[in-house]
């Protein structure tokens, strides 16, 4: 495909003063009344100035819908399914995932833990059969600039657990849609709303309609009590209300679900699980411990990374889940299966002879593997092995070292080590501990401009686009069968092109949507 081109002569168009404050300001009034929100960071709002938390401000977004090839849109939106179906599989394969929690155990006590309760809970014996996983696969547009400048999509990572700004993803593309009929055709340099190609997005309701999934799956309670469905979340939230419109939409049905919000630190505190041999999970409504419920769904938006566990309670409070009889999601199992190491490994090459690693879960030969493929970049062991080796010249050069970034096994940003860190950082870590990392191919996104606002100001400049699609997916640990298999809308963040991190929570990105090209 040709490289995009603006969707006007200048994308985004020149903005006077009058305008910039005028469409800064419709787009604050928008987020605040349609609860395109965020808990503010302290450093914006201290908390001796609002300590009882009342405050919201419009998360971080762009004044103007980014254009995004469209061909690369819809190759990332036909993968999912296929992508659902493959980590539904790996989380079934143990000793696959034995192996791969082996290879990082030197240095990676996060991932030994996670793998421990699985032991644990094995050892006892799961009583519920059916994972659920509210899965995001995020990518970039790779532009080879070596002659031809074609684009494609390049994976980034595939997100098991938490998979955020399903919420706001979707009032991110409304408020685009907005703008372009109320806002951009006014300016100087108008945008008529039908130059704009906005594609849809029911994030909300497809994330939701997994979880419902779930819930109706679970079936009716044997202790004769209401169900619910949990949120775990964590201490001091600011991503409250992407979390709160899956809520409403749960709630927003002929048959409204009920949904309880606990945080992580308090699971020990307002659960209990029944002393049955399904060993269902009471929630104890803690302004009213008479009353109680059985929970189906246990949905994580925390538990992700180890500051979510600074104790031995908190792991116990991750096994006091695990054991129990809700449907997680997701499962430890489905977590592991979200690591980096088995991204790395899927994506190592066919051998000349035998099936490759992602072909131990799909099909080799068939199209829809391939267009799975199609999406991996060159990813690399920090191991001893040859392939790492190799990696590992890559990484202490202080030439090569800058075409590539070195992850750990975590989601949620921020854990990373880019260019000319890397020798750095390795120099100061364990040699033992190298192979808990991987090696990826920086992917080289082509240049474009937009206009941010955050925290009452307005960034313009170059920015760098990453495309989340959600997937949901419900299936039988025991049988593989799956018994929901959907893609659930798309995500959009972008951040400056000199951020190497694009977490819009932490204040590195922000919420964009997609003006297809």
């Amino acid at each position: 495909m040709d490289a995009a081109k603006p969707v006007t002569p200048r994308y985004p168009p020149r903005l006077n003063p009058s305008e910039s404050d005028d469409l800064a300001q419709a787009v604050k009034n928008w987020a605040l009344a349609h609860g395109l929100t965020i808990r503010p960071l302290p450093s914006v709002v201290p908390d001796d100035v609002d300590p009882q938390g009342l405050l919201a401000i419009n998360v971080p977004v762009t004044l103007f819908p980014s254009p995004f090839p469209r061909q690369c849109f819809d190759q990332a939106r036909s993968a999912q399914q296929t992508y659902n179906e493959l980590y539904a599989a790996i989380s079934r394969d143990e000793e696959f995932l034995a192996g791969a929690v082996e290879e990082v155990r030197d240095g990676d006590e996060f991932t030994s833990n996670l793998w421990n309760v699985h032991l644990r809970v094995k050892k006892e014996g799961y009583t519920q059969n059916l994972s659920l996983g509210l899965f995001r696969s995020d990518y970039l547009v790779h532009q080879d600039l070596s002659g031809n400048e074609t684009q494609q999509i390049k994976q980034v990572e595939f997100n098991t657990i938490a998979s955020s700004f399903g919420g706001l993803s979707a009032q991110t593309t409304l408020l685009h849609k907005f703008l372009s009929t109320s806002e951009y055709p006014l300016l100087e340099q108008p945008i008529a709303p039908e130059s704009l190609m906005l594609p849809e997005n029911d994030s909300v309701r497809g994330l939701a309609a997994g979880i419902r999934a779930a819930f109706d799956a679970y079936g009716d309670s044997e202790l004769g009590l209401e169900r619910c469905i949990l949120f775990v979340v964590q201490d001091g939230e600011r991503n409250v209300f992407d979390q709160r419109h899956l809520e409403y939409a749960l709630n927003n049905t002929p048959e409204p679900v009920r949904v309880f919000r606990i945080p992580f630190s308090k699971l020990l505190d307002h659960t209990s699980i029944a002393q049955t041999p399904k060993r269902q999970l009471l929630y104890h409504l803690p302004r009213n411990r008479s009353k109680t419920f059985e929970a189906s769904v246990v949905y994580l938006r925390a538990g992700y990374g180890p500051s979510d566990y600074p104790d031995q309670r908190a792991w116990e409070a991750r096994y006091h889940l695990e054991r129990s009889a809700a449907i997680k999601c997701p499962t430890v199992l489905s977590q592991v299966a979200g690591t980096k190491k088995v991204q790395q490994i899927l994506a190592s090459p066919r051998p000349a002879n035998g099936p490759s690693a992602l072909g131990r879960f799909i099909p080799d030969d068939a199209p829809l593997t391939a267009q799975v493929r199609r999406t991996f970049t060159n990813i690399y062991p920090m191991d001893t092995s040859e392939a790492g080796l190799k990696a590992r010249q890559f990484a202490l050069d202080p030439e090569l070292c800058l075409n590539y970034v070195l992850k750990p096994q975590r989601e949620g940003g921020g854990n990373n080590h880019y260019r000319e860190d890397i020798p750095t950082f390795l120099e100061k870590t364990p040699e033992s501990h190298w192979g808990a990392f991987i090696l990826m191919e920086l992917i080289t996104p082509p240049k474009q401009e937009n206009i941010i606002l955050r925290n009452g100001k307005l960034e313009e400049g170059g920015v760098i686009c990453e495309l989340g699609i959600y997937g949901t997916c419900l299936w039988n640990q025991s049988t593989g069968q799956l018994l929901r298999n959907e893609e659930a809308g798309y995500l959009l963040r972008t951040k400056g092109d000199t951020s190497n991190e694009g977490g819009v929570a932490a204040g590195y990105g922000c919420m964009d949507s997609c003006a297809l090209v």
